[in-house]
């Protein structure tokens, strides 16, 4: 298992310290949670970003909807 560094100052460590211990987690699982919720966040911005650029306009009603799946 690797091992990684953040330099925060007094303060700020003294932050991330209490919200970790309030959410009932390590400051590495806290730290490891909050960058991979960081990753996930952007890779669904991209796949957002692709569906508006590829986006014709098209809209269904809930009516139009339900008659295609036979509802």
């Amino acid at each position: 298992m690797s091992t990684m560094t953040m330099r925060v100052d007094d303060v700020d460590a003294a932050i991330v310290r209490k919200y970790a211990k309030f959410e009932g987690k390590t400051i590495s699982d806290f730290i490891r949670d909050a960058v991979f919720e960081k990753i996930e966040d952007q890779e669904d911005l991209a796949t957002l970003r692709a569906a508006i650029a590829e986006d014709d306009g098209t809209r269904y009603s809930h009516e139009q909807v339900l008659a295609e799946l036979g509802l």
